[in-house]
Protein backbone atom coordinates (compact mmCIF):
# COMPACT_ATOMS: atom_id res chain seq x y z
CA UNK A 1 0.00 0.00 0.00
CA UNK A 2 1.74 3.21 -1.19
CA UNK A 3 1.93 6.04 1.71
CA UNK A 4 -1.30 8.13 -0.17
CA UNK A 5 -3.40 5.06 -0.28
CA UNK A 6 -2.87 4.52 3.45
CA UNK A 7 -3.38 8.00 4.34
CA UNK A 8 -6.57 7.41 2.50
CA UNK A 9 -7.38 4.89 4.38
CA UNK A 10 -6.80 6.43 7.42
CA UNK A 11 -8.68 9.17 6.45
CA UNK A 12 -11.91 7.09 5.20
CA UNK A 13 -12.04 5.29 8.40
CA UNK A 14 -11.46 7.83 10.74
CA UNK A 15 -14.94 9.34 9.40
CA UNK A 16 -17.04 6.19 9.43
CA UNK A 17 -15.85 6.01 13.36
CA UNK A 18 -16.75 9.15 13.86
CA UNK A 19 -19.89 9.27 12.62
CA UNK A 20 -20.86 5.83 14.01
CA UNK A 21 -20.50 7.52 17.29
CA UNK A 22 -22.35 10.65 16.10
CA UNK A 23 -25.07 9.10 14.66
CA UNK A 24 -25.46 5.31 14.75
CA UNK A 25 -25.14 4.78 10.99
CA UNK A 26 -22.43 2.64 9.25
CA UNK A 27 -20.81 4.18 5.45
CA UNK A 28 -21.15 1.27 2.96
CA UNK A 29 -17.44 1.10 2.50
CA UNK A 30 -16.98 -0.11 6.09
CA UNK A 31 -16.10 -4.05 6.32
CA UNK A 32 -18.86 -5.61 7.50
CA UNK A 33 -16.77 -7.52 10.29
CA UNK A 34 -15.96 -3.81 11.33
CA UNK A 35 -19.44 -3.06 11.77
CA UNK A 36 -20.71 -5.68 13.11
CA UNK A 37 -18.13 -5.23 16.13
CA UNK A 38 -18.89 -1.50 16.34
CA UNK A 39 -22.79 -2.89 16.77
CA UNK A 40 -21.66 -5.59 19.35
CA UNK A 41 -19.54 -3.38 21.24
CA UNK A 42 -22.36 -0.45 21.88
CA UNK A 43 -25.09 -2.97 22.60
CA UNK A 44 -22.81 -4.54 25.65
CA UNK A 45 -22.36 -0.82 26.57
CA UNK A 46 -19.17 0.60 25.49
CA UNK A 47 -18.40 3.99 25.73
CA UNK A 48 -16.19 4.81 22.40
CA UNK A 49 -14.60 7.53 24.35
CA UNK A 50 -14.29 6.98 27.95
CA UNK A 51 -14.19 2.78 28.32
CA UNK A 52 -10.63 1.07 29.59
CA UNK A 53 -10.14 -2.42 29.77
CA UNK A 54 -9.93 -3.24 33.26
CA UNK A 55 -7.23 -5.35 34.87
CA UNK A 56 -8.62 -7.96 36.68
CA UNK A 57 -5.56 -10.26 37.44
CA UNK A 58 -2.29 -9.02 38.93
CA UNK A 59 0.99 -10.13 40.22
CA UNK A 60 0.63 -13.92 42.18
CA UNK A 61 -2.63 -14.21 40.66
CA UNK A 62 -1.30 -13.65 37.10
CA UNK A 63 1.77 -15.97 37.69
CA UNK A 64 -0.23 -18.81 39.01
CA UNK A 65 -2.68 -18.05 35.91
CA UNK A 66 0.01 -18.34 33.19
CA UNK A 67 1.93 -21.57 35.18
CA UNK A 68 -0.91 -23.45 34.81
CA UNK A 69 -2.22 -22.02 31.59
CA UNK A 70 -1.47 -24.87 28.33
CA UNK A 71 -0.42 -22.16 25.92
CA UNK A 72 2.48 -21.69 28.67
CA UNK A 73 4.24 -24.82 27.39
CA UNK A 74 4.21 -22.97 23.48
CA UNK A 75 5.77 -19.88 24.64
CA UNK A 76 9.37 -20.49 23.57
CA UNK A 77 7.89 -21.06 20.42
CA UNK A 78 6.33 -17.81 20.21
CA UNK A 79 8.99 -15.70 21.32
CA UNK A 80 11.46 -17.93 18.79
CA UNK A 81 9.32 -17.74 16.26
CA UNK A 82 7.57 -13.65 16.57
CA UNK A 83 8.56 -12.20 19.75
CA UNK A 84 12.10 -11.53 18.67
CA UNK A 85 11.54 -10.30 15.11
CA UNK A 86 8.43 -8.53 16.70
CA UNK A 87 10.91 -6.86 18.77
CA UNK A 88 13.06 -5.75 15.63
CA UNK A 89 10.16 -4.16 14.29
CA UNK A 90 8.56 -1.84 16.96
CA UNK A 91 5.28 -4.19 17.58
CA UNK A 92 4.22 -5.87 20.51
CA UNK A 93 3.27 -10.02 21.00
CA UNK A 94 0.16 -10.71 23.23
CA UNK A 95 -1.70 -14.25 23.58
CA UNK A 96 -4.71 -14.10 25.68
CA UNK A 97 -6.52 -16.98 27.21
CA UNK A 98 -10.14 -18.12 26.09
CA UNK A 99 -11.73 -15.52 27.92
CA UNK A 100 -9.97 -12.57 26.16
CA UNK A 101 -7.50 -11.99 29.51
CA UNK A 102 -3.98 -10.99 28.33
CA UNK A 103 -1.58 -13.40 29.88
CA UNK A 104 1.80 -12.29 28.20
CA UNK A 105 2.75 -8.87 26.46
CA UNK A 106 6.29 -8.80 24.99
CA UNK A 107 8.02 -6.69 23.00
CA UNK A 108 9.74 -3.27 23.00
CA UNK A 109 10.11 -1.73 26.20
CA UNK A 110 9.45 1.87 25.23
CA UNK A 111 6.66 0.52 23.14
CA UNK A 112 5.09 -1.15 26.22
CA UNK A 113 5.13 1.91 28.17
CA UNK A 114 2.72 3.52 25.73
CA UNK A 115 0.85 0.16 25.51
CA UNK A 116 0.05 1.01 29.56
CA UNK A 117 -1.99 4.04 28.61
CA UNK A 118 -4.70 1.91 26.78
CA UNK A 119 -4.30 -0.99 29.47
CA UNK A 120 -2.58 -3.21 26.74
CA UNK A 121 -0.90 -5.57 29.61
CA UNK A 122 -0.90 -8.86 31.20
CA UNK A 123 -3.84 -9.43 33.32
CA UNK A 124 -5.90 -6.79 31.13
CA UNK A 125 -9.51 -7.94 29.82
CA UNK A 126 -9.68 -7.05 26.35
CA UNK A 127 -12.53 -7.69 24.76
CA UNK A 128 -15.35 -5.81 22.72
CA UNK A 129 -17.42 -4.77 25.36
CA UNK A 130 -14.59 -3.84 27.44
CA UNK A 131 -12.11 -2.19 24.68
CA UNK A 132 -14.37 -1.96 21.61
CA UNK A 133 -13.77 -3.74 18.72
CA UNK A 134 -9.97 -5.10 18.36
CA UNK A 135 -7.95 -8.23 17.23
CA UNK A 136 -7.75 -10.91 19.60
CA UNK A 137 -11.30 -9.84 21.00
CA UNK A 138 -13.08 -10.11 18.19
CA UNK A 139 -11.18 -12.92 17.11
CA UNK A 140 -12.25 -14.78 20.25
CA UNK A 141 -15.35 -13.74 19.48
CA UNK A 142 -15.86 -14.84 16.17
CA UNK A 143 -13.52 -17.44 16.17
CA UNK A 144 -11.42 -16.47 13.03
CA UNK A 145 -8.04 -14.76 12.11
CA UNK A 146 -8.34 -11.26 11.64
CA UNK A 147 -6.99 -7.40 11.64
CA UNK A 148 -7.77 -4.32 12.78
CA UNK A 149 -6.96 -1.45 11.52
CA UNK A 150 -6.61 2.16 13.09
CA UNK A 151 -9.61 4.14 13.93
CA UNK A 152 -11.42 0.33 12.96
CA UNK A 153 -11.14 0.46 16.44
CA UNK A 154 -13.84 2.03 18.14
CA UNK A 155 -12.56 3.47 21.18
CA UNK A 156 -10.97 6.31 20.67
CA UNK A 157 -7.49 5.80 22.73
CA UNK A 158 -6.81 2.63 20.73
CA UNK A 159 -7.51 4.22 16.83
CA UNK A 160 -3.70 5.05 16.98
CA UNK A 161 -2.74 1.26 17.48
CA UNK A 162 -3.59 -1.82 14.48
CA UNK A 163 -3.39 -5.47 15.31
CA UNK A 164 -3.45 -8.89 13.55
CA UNK A 165 -4.87 -11.43 16.05
CA UNK A 166 -5.79 -15.39 15.65
CA UNK A 167 -7.12 -17.94 17.48
CA UNK A 168 -5.61 -20.74 19.44
CA UNK A 169 -6.98 -24.53 18.93
CA UNK A 170 -6.42 -27.22 21.60
CA UNK A 171 -4.60 -29.94 18.50
CA UNK A 172 -6.56 -32.68 20.62
CA UNK A 173 -10.02 -31.07 21.72
CA UNK A 174 -10.49 -28.64 18.93
CA UNK A 175 -11.48 -26.36 22.17
CA UNK A 176 -10.21 -22.10 21.91
CA UNK A 177 -7.58 -22.18 24.00
CA UNK A 178 -6.65 -17.98 23.73
CA UNK A 179 -5.64 -16.32 20.45
CA UNK A 180 -2.15 -14.61 19.74
CA UNK A 181 -2.05 -10.94 18.79
CA UNK A 182 0.98 -8.83 17.28
CA UNK A 183 -0.29 -5.09 17.70
CA UNK A 184 1.78 -2.02 16.83
CA UNK A 185 1.53 0.87 13.66
CA UNK A 186 -0.60 0.80 10.83
CA UNK A 187 2.14 -1.70 9.17
CA UNK A 188 0.57 -4.55 11.23
CA UNK A 189 -2.42 -4.64 9.29
CA UNK A 190 -0.81 -5.42 6.17
CA UNK A 191 -1.53 -9.00 4.81
CA UNK A 192 1.49 -10.75 5.23
CA UNK A 193 0.95 -10.02 8.74
CA UNK A 194 -1.59 -11.78 9.44
CA UNK A 195 -0.35 -14.74 7.16
CA UNK A 196 2.85 -14.87 10.32
CA UNK A 197 0.45 -14.49 13.07
CA UNK A 198 -1.62 -17.26 11.19
CA UNK A 199 1.72 -19.43 10.71
CA UNK A 200 2.83 -19.04 14.39
CA UNK A 201 -0.33 -20.04 15.73
CA UNK A 202 0.02 -23.45 13.09
CA UNK A 203 3.35 -23.85 14.84
CA UNK A 204 1.88 -23.53 18.34
CA UNK A 205 -0.63 -25.98 17.79
CA UNK A 206 2.03 -28.35 16.76
CA UNK A 207 4.35 -27.50 19.09
CA UNK A 208 1.40 -28.76 22.10
CA UNK A 209 0.87 -31.74 20.17
CA UNK A 210 4.56 -32.40 20.36
CA UNK A 211 5.21 -31.46 23.44
CA UNK A 212 2.63 -34.24 24.56
CA UNK A 213 3.99 -37.01 22.53
CA UNK A 214 7.56 -35.96 23.52
CA UNK A 215 6.29 -36.48 27.57
CA UNK A 216 6.59 -40.34 26.75
CA UNK A 217 10.27 -39.75 25.98
CA UNK A 218 10.41 -38.15 28.86
CA UNK A 219 8.88 -40.64 31.52
CA UNK A 220 11.64 -43.15 30.73
CA UNK A 221 13.21 -44.50 33.99
CA UNK A 222 9.63 -42.97 35.73
CA UNK A 223 7.66 -45.71 34.89
CA UNK A 224 4.50 -45.86 32.41
CA UNK A 225 1.67 -44.00 31.48
CA UNK A 226 -1.59 -45.27 29.95
CA UNK A 227 -3.69 -42.83 28.11
CA UNK A 228 -6.97 -43.78 27.40
CA UNK A 229 -9.23 -40.38 27.88
CA UNK A 230 -10.50 -39.07 24.60
CA UNK A 231 -9.00 -42.26 22.63
CA UNK A 232 -12.02 -43.90 20.45
CA UNK A 233 -10.16 -47.32 19.24
CA UNK A 234 -7.62 -47.78 22.32
CA UNK A 235 -5.04 -46.38 24.43
CA UNK A 236 -1.32 -45.83 24.24
CA UNK A 237 1.21 -46.85 26.69
CA UNK A 238 3.72 -43.82 27.07
CA UNK A 239 7.12 -44.81 28.74
CA UNK A 240 10.14 -46.93 28.00
CA UNK A 241 10.95 -46.41 25.01
CA UNK A 242 8.37 -44.17 23.43
CA UNK A 243 4.13 -45.24 22.54
CA UNK A 244 3.02 -48.49 22.38
CA UNK A 245 -0.31 -48.86 21.23
CA UNK A 246 -2.99 -50.96 23.04
CA UNK A 247 -5.82 -52.60 22.00
CA UNK A 248 -9.30 -51.29 23.05
CA UNK A 249 -9.82 -55.01 25.35
CA UNK A 250 -6.05 -54.25 26.99
CA UNK A 251 -7.02 -50.73 27.09
CA UNK A 252 -10.32 -51.92 29.14
CA UNK A 253 -8.37 -54.33 31.27
CA UNK A 254 -5.58 -51.65 32.17
CA UNK A 255 -8.19 -48.68 33.47
CA UNK A 256 -9.86 -51.26 35.64
CA UNK A 257 -6.69 -52.81 36.99
CA UNK A 258 -5.65 -49.50 37.66
CA UNK A 259 -8.77 -48.70 39.64
CA UNK A 260 -8.11 -52.10 42.04
CA UNK A 261 -4.80 -51.09 43.33
CA UNK A 262 -5.39 -53.54 45.93
CA UNK A 263 -6.51 -56.55 43.61
CA UNK A 264 -9.26 -57.46 41.28
CA UNK A 265 -10.26 -61.19 40.91
CA UNK A 266 -10.84 -62.57 37.68
CA UNK A 267 -14.39 -63.30 37.90
CA UNK A 268 -15.05 -60.20 39.02
CA UNK A 269 -12.77 -58.28 35.66
CA UNK A 270 -15.03 -60.56 33.88
CA UNK A 271 -18.06 -58.96 35.12
CA UNK A 272 -16.80 -55.27 34.55
CA UNK A 273 -15.93 -56.35 30.93
CA UNK A 274 -18.80 -58.04 29.99
CA UNK A 275 -22.29 -59.60 31.15
CA UNK A 276 -21.09 -62.96 28.66
CA UNK A 277 -21.01 -66.20 31.07
CA UNK A 278 -18.49 -67.04 29.44
CA UNK A 279 -16.34 -64.07 29.76
CA UNK A 280 -14.19 -65.47 32.63
CA UNK A 281 -12.35 -67.90 30.62
CA UNK A 282 -12.11 -64.76 27.96
CA UNK A 283 -10.52 -62.46 30.26
CA UNK A 284 -8.34 -64.88 31.49
CA UNK A 285 -7.03 -65.80 27.77
CA UNK A 286 -6.78 -61.99 27.58
CA UNK A 287 -4.61 -61.36 30.80
CA UNK A 288 -2.52 -63.40 29.54
CA UNK A 289 -1.73 -62.20 26.23
CA UNK A 290 -1.66 -58.81 28.13
CA UNK A 291 1.03 -59.74 31.03
CA UNK A 292 3.83 -60.43 27.53
CA UNK A 293 2.91 -56.90 26.57
CA UNK A 294 3.54 -55.43 29.82
CA UNK A 295 6.75 -57.20 30.15
CA UNK A 296 9.58 -56.11 31.73
CA UNK A 297 6.61 -54.54 34.10
CA UNK A 298 4.59 -56.96 36.24
CA UNK A 299 1.14 -57.77 36.40
CA UNK A 300 0.41 -60.27 39.08
CA UNK A 301 -2.59 -62.66 40.12
CA UNK A 302 -5.04 -63.94 42.90
CA UNK A 303 -5.69 -61.51 42.61
CA UNK A 304 -5.05 -59.86 39.37
CA UNK A 305 -2.76 -56.65 40.38
CA UNK A 306 -1.05 -54.26 38.12
CA UNK A 307 2.56 -52.62 38.49
CA UNK A 308 2.66 -50.02 40.58
CA UNK A 309 5.32 -48.48 37.83
CA UNK A 310 2.24 -48.12 35.15
CA UNK A 311 0.04 -45.24 36.05
CA UNK A 312 -3.30 -44.47 33.84
CA UNK A 313 -4.57 -40.69 32.94
CA UNK A 314 -7.81 -41.90 34.44
CA UNK A 315 -6.29 -42.59 38.04
CA UNK A 316 -3.95 -38.47 37.54
CA UNK A 317 -7.16 -36.72 36.77
CA UNK A 318 -8.86 -38.49 40.13
CA UNK A 319 -5.92 -37.45 42.25
CA UNK A 320 -5.80 -33.75 41.03
CA UNK A 321 -9.68 -33.46 41.13
CA UNK A 322 -9.00 -35.11 44.58
CA UNK A 323 -6.23 -32.28 45.72
CA UNK A 324 -8.79 -29.07 44.57
CA UNK A 325 -6.56 -28.98 41.41
CA UNK A 326 -8.83 -28.52 38.68
CA UNK A 327 -6.91 -26.59 35.64
CA UNK A 328 -4.17 -29.24 36.00
CA UNK A 329 -6.93 -32.16 35.62
CA UNK A 330 -8.84 -30.47 32.86
CA UNK A 331 -5.22 -30.24 30.81
CA UNK A 332 -5.15 -33.64 31.54
CA UNK A 333 -9.01 -34.76 30.54
CA UNK A 334 -8.89 -35.18 26.63
CA UNK A 335 -12.47 -36.35 26.68
CA UNK A 336 -14.38 -39.18 28.22
CA UNK A 337 -12.95 -42.45 28.87
CA UNK A 338 -12.87 -44.95 25.60
CA UNK A 339 -16.28 -43.57 24.25
CA UNK A 340 -17.09 -46.34 21.87
CA UNK A 341 -16.55 -48.86 24.64
CA UNK A 342 -19.54 -50.82 26.31
CA UNK A 343 -18.17 -52.75 29.09
CA UNK A 344 -19.89 -52.49 31.79
CA UNK A 345 -17.38 -51.11 34.52
CA UNK A 346 -15.64 -48.63 31.97
CA UNK A 347 -19.57 -47.11 30.99
CA UNK A 348 -20.13 -46.46 34.82
CA UNK A 349 -16.23 -44.99 35.23
CA UNK A 350 -16.82 -42.86 32.31
CA UNK A 351 -20.02 -41.77 33.19
CA UNK A 352 -18.83 -40.74 36.97
CA UNK A 353 -15.20 -39.44 35.56
CA UNK A 354 -17.13 -37.35 33.10
CA UNK A 355 -20.12 -36.01 35.79
CA UNK A 356 -16.97 -35.51 38.45
CA UNK A 357 -14.89 -33.19 36.06
CA UNK A 358 -17.71 -31.20 34.88
CA UNK A 359 -19.41 -30.64 37.90
CA UNK A 360 -15.75 -28.99 39.82
CA UNK A 361 -15.11 -26.89 36.58
CA UNK A 362 -18.62 -26.36 37.26
CA UNK A 363 -17.90 -25.38 41.26
CA UNK A 364 -14.69 -22.92 40.41
CA UNK A 365 -16.61 -20.17 38.33
CA UNK A 366 -13.71 -19.62 36.13
CA UNK A 367 -14.75 -18.67 32.51
CA UNK A 368 -11.66 -19.89 30.61
CA UNK A 369 -11.70 -22.99 32.31
CA UNK A 370 -15.60 -23.48 31.55
CA UNK A 371 -14.92 -22.54 27.90
CA UNK A 372 -12.31 -24.63 27.50
CA UNK A 373 -14.45 -27.47 28.59
CA UNK A 374 -17.35 -26.23 26.61
CA UNK A 375 -15.87 -25.40 23.27
CA UNK A 376 -15.08 -29.20 23.22
CA UNK A 377 -16.85 -32.81 21.35
CA UNK A 378 -18.18 -33.91 24.53
CA UNK A 379 -18.77 -30.34 26.26
CA UNK A 380 -20.57 -28.37 23.18
CA UNK A 381 -24.26 -29.34 23.89
CA UNK A 382 -23.77 -29.52 27.64
CA UNK A 383 -26.89 -26.78 28.65
CA UNK A 384 -25.62 -27.01 32.10
CA UNK A 385 -21.85 -25.86 31.77
CA UNK A 386 -22.92 -23.82 28.87
CA UNK A 387 -25.47 -21.77 31.43
CA UNK A 388 -22.24 -22.23 33.93
CA UNK A 389 -20.33 -19.97 31.58
CA UNK A 390 -22.97 -17.37 31.01
CA UNK A 391 -23.44 -17.13 34.34
CA UNK A 392 -19.66 -16.62 35.45
CA UNK A 393 -18.87 -14.88 32.18
CA UNK A 394 -17.48 -10.78 32.47
CA UNK A 395 -20.00 -8.90 30.26
CA UNK A 396 -17.51 -7.50 28.47
CA UNK A 397 -16.37 -11.30 27.30
CA UNK A 398 -15.73 -11.30 23.62
CA UNK A 399 -17.38 -14.50 23.96
CA UNK A 400 -20.67 -13.37 25.37
CA UNK A 401 -22.64 -12.48 22.52
CA UNK A 402 -22.05 -16.28 20.98
CA UNK A 403 -22.26 -17.87 24.64
CA UNK A 404 -25.76 -16.55 24.75
CA UNK A 405 -25.91 -17.53 20.97
CA UNK A 406 -25.28 -21.08 21.72
CA UNK A 407 -27.92 -21.47 24.32
CA UNK A 408 -30.58 -19.84 22.42
CA UNK A 409 -29.85 -23.11 19.99
CA UNK A 410 -29.37 -25.49 23.03
CA UNK A 411 -33.16 -24.63 24.09
CA UNK A 412 -34.44 -24.60 20.65
CA UNK A 413 -32.82 -28.22 20.15
CA UNK A 414 -32.96 -29.86 23.42
CA UNK A 415 -35.91 -28.22 24.76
Amino acid sequence: MSDRDRRDRLRSVAEARDRFVSTGETPEGLRPVVRSSWQRSIREGLDPDHSSPPVDLLDDDLEAWRAGHPLADAMPVIRRLLVDDAREAGMLVAVSDAAGRLMWVEGPTALRRRAEGIHFVEGALWSEAAAGTNAPGTALALDQPLQIFAAEHLARPVTAWSCSAAPIHDPDTGAVLGALDLTGGDDVAAPHTLTIVKATVAAVESELRLHRLTRASDRQGAGMLLRSLGRESGGALEGGHGITRMSGRHTELLVLLGQARDGISGDRLAVELSSDDHAAVTVRAELSRLRTALAPLTLTSRPYRLDPHLVTDVEQVQDLLRGHRIAAALNLYRGPLLPTSDAPGICRLRDQLHRQVRDALIRTGDPDLLLRFADTAHGYDDEQVWRAVRDCLHPGSPRHDGVRAHLARLDRELG
